[in-house]
Order: C-alpha cells, then sequence, then structure tokens
C-alpha cells in the first residue's frame, strides 16, 4: 500500500482502497468526477450486462452439462475432452475436427485472397485515372449487401441448372458447368468467391487506400529514377510501408474469418456431405437445435482461445516483417 501525490492537488493519498483518492479531492473535483462516471455509466452497464456478465457465465456453463430445460449440472472438463476425443482420436464429438479442418481451411485461404485482393484494388484505385469515384463507388457496393442477401443472391447465381453464371459458361464454351454449392468439390471455393465479393471492396479497400495516399509520392519518384519497374515499386516501397494497415487487416481477417456462420448457414446449411461445416455453425447447432449450451459455451471458448493464441502469435511476428516509420 503505497502512497501517492494527486496530480491536480498535489495531497497525499494511499493508493488502497481504490476510493481513497476521492478523500484528497476538493468539492468541485469530486462533483466533476462523479459526473465522469456518471456519463460513462451508461456503457459500464451495458458492458457488464451484455459482455462481462455473459462472457463470465458462458465460462461456468463450459463446466456444466446444461440443456436449458435443466438446471447446470457441474461436470469439470468433460465438454473439453469429449470436443477432443472426436473422431478419429476417440468417441466423442464427432464432428468437432471435421468442422475445425473446414474452418481452418478457409481461414488460410480467405484472409490471404481478401487481404492480397483489397491492396490490389486500393493500389489500381490510387492511380488519379479519370473516372476514379465511380470505379472506387462500384468497388465499395458490394461491400454493403448484408451477408444474407448476398447468399440469396449468389445462391441464384451459381443455381447448376438455371443460374445465371452456368448459362454464361455453357453459352460461351459449351461446358457445363459444375454444380457449385452442391459440390463437394466446388462448394467451398464458391463461399469463398461470396466472401471475397462482398469484402474485398470493403473496409480493409478503404483501410489501404487511405494509406497508400499517406505515402510521398518522393519516394516512389527516387525509386522509378533509380530504375526501378512498376512491379518494384509496389513490392519494394508500397507493401513495406502498408506494412503496419496490412498487420491490422490481416488481425481483423482472422477473427472474422474464423467466425464465418451466416454465408454457410444461408447458403449450403454445411454441407453438401459437411463440405462447409464451419466452426461456428457446428456450435449454433449444439446450442440451438440439440439444445446442450453447457457443450456448445465449451466450444465456444476452445474457439477464443485459438483466436487469441493465433493473434498473439501474428503480433509476435509482425516485428519480422512489419516496418514502422516511427521506430526506424
Amino acid at each position: 500500500m503505497g502512497v501517492s501525490s494527486h496530480p491536480a492537488t498535489g495531497a497525499n493519498y494511499r493508493s488502497s482502497p481504490p476510493f481513497a483518492i476521492f478523500g484528497s479531492l476538493s468539492p468541485a473535483q469530486r462533483r466533476e468526477a462523479i459526473q465522469g462516471f456518471l456519463f460513462i455509466s451508461p456503457w459500464l452497464i451495458g458492458f457488464v450486462a451484455f459482455t462481462a456478465y455473459p462472457m463470465l457465465a458462458s465460462l461456468y456453463y463450459s463446466f456444466t452439462d446444461y440443456k436449458i430445460l435443466a438446471s447446470p449440472v457441474w461436470i469439470g472438463l468433460h465438454n473439453y475432452v469429449y470436443a477432443f476425443t472426436g473422431k478419429p482420436f476417440g468417441s466423442g464429438d464427432a464432428l468437432f475436427w471435421t468442422a475445425l479442418t473446414r474452418t481452418f481451411t478457409w481461414v488460410a485461404l480467405s484472409v490471404p485472397l481478401g487481404v492480397l485482393g483489397s491492396l490490389l484494388a486500393a493500389s489500381l484505385l490510387n492511380r488519379g485515372i479519370k473516372g476514379t469515384t465511380i470505379y472506387r463507388t462500384c468497388f465499395f457496393l458490394p461491400s454493403l449487401t448484408p451477408v444474407v442477401a448476398a447468399g440469396l443472391l449468389w445462391m441464384w447465381i451459381l443455381q447448376p441448372d438455371v443460374g445465371v453464371l452456368n448459362t454464361v459458361i455453357a453459352d460461351v464454351s459449351g461446358i457445363k458447368g459444375p454444380n457449385w454449392l452442391y459440390s463437394l468439390t466446388w462448394a467451398m471455393p464458391s463461399l469463398m468467391m461470396v466472401a471475397l465479393w462482398t469484402g474485398v471492396g470493403g473496409e480493409r479497400m478503404l483501410i489501404f487506400l487511405a494509406g497508400l495516399q499517406g505515402i510521398p509520392a518522393d519516394v516512389y519518384d527516387a525509386a522509378k529514377t533509380d530504375g526501378a519497374n512498376a512491379f518494384q515499386r509496389w513490392f519494394h516501397i508500397t507493401v513495406p510501408l502498408m506494412s503496419p494497415a496490412i498487420l491490422f487487416t490481416l488481425i481483423l481477417g482472422v477473427i472474422s474469418s474464423f467466425r464465418v456462420f451466416a454465408l454457410a448457414f444461408v447458403t449450403t446449411g454445411g454441407g453438401p456431405a459437411y463440405a462447409t461445416y464451419f466452426y461456428s455453425l457446428h456450435l449454433y447447432i449444439q446450442a440451438f437445435s440439440s439444445f446442450d449450451m453447457g457443450y456448445a459455451c465449451a466450444l465456444a471458448w476452445i474457439l477464443f482461445a485459438i483466436v487469441l493464441t493465433i493473434t498473439l502469435i501474428q503480433m509476435k511476428l509482425s516485428n519480422r516483417w512489419v516496418y514502422y516509420e516511427s521506430l526506424r
């Protein structure tokens, strides 16, 4: 229990208990502090009621057998053991590893493609060509489409018999197009195509576009004078200077991709034959179809641990490739 000096009044107070600081404040300062707490109280109440308490409750329920209609029964680590001992490692949850594998595949493919696509789109739209405003609007508009609406739209486009895409393929090449969402081979790429259509021109592109406009033109002029071509300037100047924004979008992209749910739920329902059976869809089915809320909470905390671990690894490895101009 240390003794500190208040920065405004110079009065000494003990650092514990935490609210002892109010004793050293003048009445006016105390009123100002209370007003500050009152102003942030709606956020504090909302955070406690809708974030902190649900998280702590779900952590408790993850150690219980909780079927919603009955009281939770403490079973310790059984839910976690049941998840990780699924096929082929045991007789636990038969679909846990399937869902986790599908989700990791989705993240490993969709995040790099999305970030690279957004960076390329931003680079093209930053060239200052005529009609750039129209092009930027066209790129951005798909990101405004709700996921459910985009899913329904692309279900119609990718319909194997009368869909627009297969009709165009047949008219142009005379080849019958694939079954897309109904094919074990094409279901995942089809969903990825929809996700990229809605995501490439969205917030990521705007972040990259803002970053590109902050790069001095003198750097490019110097590189051009030294004989660097367009690709060399992009790879050796644009990418390094944009690396902090790339790291930011990578982290957000990984978090978002691990939570993929609505697109698969609307279009394929996890099929065909679990080809698009993602982790969040498995969690949803356990919670709201099987009503095994305790096990669903355990699945949620497993996902939280996975995402947190990957994020920390990304932050740790970022020192090797992210360029921070202020630290140079």
